[in-house]
């Protein structure tokens, strides 16, 4: 595993940081949600700034309109953006759906769906979740069944994230419900705007519109956006969350909010304010500083691998509850350490930091749910990392 850059990553580096400098405006506010939302018009704008140097996938090849550059380079460039708080470009279109499809879609489907992710035109979201069928996901009961060249889908997805933004999902359905449950699955492509789609907004305790509920009333999907084979999506929707649990990001955010944090300890202190700088609190700071440099050893353990062509299994989810949990912790200290004040949220005059402890410690309960829960990832390192037995 290597810590380093080679001289060719550091010059990609270098010019990552110059595009940042020039590009992002210094008033630019990170994790505003009216600032990052993709039909603004600065995100527009840096989208496709990035898009014409084949940044949005870097490491895609370029007929897909990536760089060609190398899974590292695409790490580097990923490092760099979460390091600058910069508005994020590409989603699970490119974390997710679109490794998919350079894996296992068809011909058709990389030529219509990859240009569209890498251009910025295509937002995606992810149809997995349903209201009974959450940890135990391959419980599903959204049916598509097959009616000449189309599917149609009858059911409801729940906790969608960013589905009354995007334009197409990457929907898990039943196509055959006498099959053995995770063999009756498949994974269809389907453009939000078919009729028979309806998305209902889910606001978070943190006050977000982060997630949705999506229904289907005989919608109609063409049967050629199957992905892979039918009744086989099982594996292809578990590779996808490989994908989703080795997300690298994470564990820069949790960096800087470690990082934030002490630089608010250290300018209360003193002053008699709260966080003061007792030996429980250096102990505290010192343990969630001891955290985030785990995390990044593990983000760095996850792209040695993607290196040598491996796909992350329960290394991912070992990337991901640690990652999660970390910063719920880290979140649950800022709230000790500000005290009463944790209670005044964006907008109060007297809210440290602007009010951004509350939110964020409300904000990352949904962490360790999202992606598979802590439970479902414990299980995943149990049984396919420790090789223990399944209860």
């Amino acid at each position: 595993m290597q810590f380093r850059d080679s001289p060719e990553e550091a010059t990609f580096r270098t010019a990552v940081r110059s595009f940042i400098k020039q590009n992002l405006p210094k008033d630019y506010v990170p994790g505003d949600p009216f600032s990052e939302d993709p039909a603004g018009p600065f995100v527009r704008e840096w989208r496709g700034s990035l898009a014409k140097r084949g940044w949005i996938a870097p490491h895609w090849p370029q007929e897909f309109g990536g760089a060609g550059m190398t899974v590292t380079e695409q790490f580097v460039f990923n490092e760099e953006m979460a390091e600058a708080r910069a508005p994020q470009v590409g989603g699970m279109g490119v974390a997710m759906i679109g490794p998919i499809l350079i894996r296992f879609g068809t011909e058709e489907q990389q030529k219509e769906h990859l240009p569209r992710i890498t251009s910025g035109e295509a937002h995606w979201c992810q149809g997995y979740s349903e209201p009974g069928s959450g940890s135990d996901l391959a419980s599903l009961q959204t049916r598509a069944v097959r009616d000449g060249d189309d599917y149609v889908i009858n059911g409801q997805k729940i906790w969608t994230s960013g589905a009354h933004r995007a334009n197409w999902m990457f929907a898990l359905t039943r196509t055959d419900p006498d099959a053995p449950k995770h063999r009756g699955i498949s994974m269809l492509l389907v453009d939000m705007k078919s009729p028979g789609v309806q998305v209902r907004p889910l606001i978070t305790m943190a006050g977000d519109h982060v997630f949705n509920e999506v229904f289907f009333q005989d919608v109609r999907v063409p049967a050629q956006n199957l992905v892979g084979e039918e009744n086989r999506g099982w594996y292809i929707g578990a590779a996808l969350l490989d994908f989703e649990r080795s997300n690298v990001a994470g564990s820069v955010a949790l960096k800087h909010t470690v990082a934030d944090l002490v630089q608010y300890v250290k300018e209360t202190a003193g002053r008699g304010a709260p966080g003061q700088v007792t030996r429980q609190v250096r102990n505290e700071l010192a343990d969630r500083a001891v955290e985030a440099e785990l995390a990044r050893l593990i983000s760095y353990r996850i792209i040695s691998m993607q290196r040598q062509g491996q796909i992350p299994n329960y290394e991912a989810s070992m990337n991901k509850l640690f990652r999660t949990e970390a910063m719920q912790r880290t979140t649950q200290t800022a709230m000790r350490l500000v005290g009463m004040y944790g209670n005044l949220y964006r907008g109060a005059k007297l809210a440290p930091r602007d009010g951004r402890w509350p939110h964020s410690y409300v904000a990352a309960v949904s962490g360790t749910i999202a992606a598979g829960t802590s439970e479902v990832n414990r299980n995943v390192i149990a049984t396919r990392g420790l090789g223990l037995p399944r209860s």
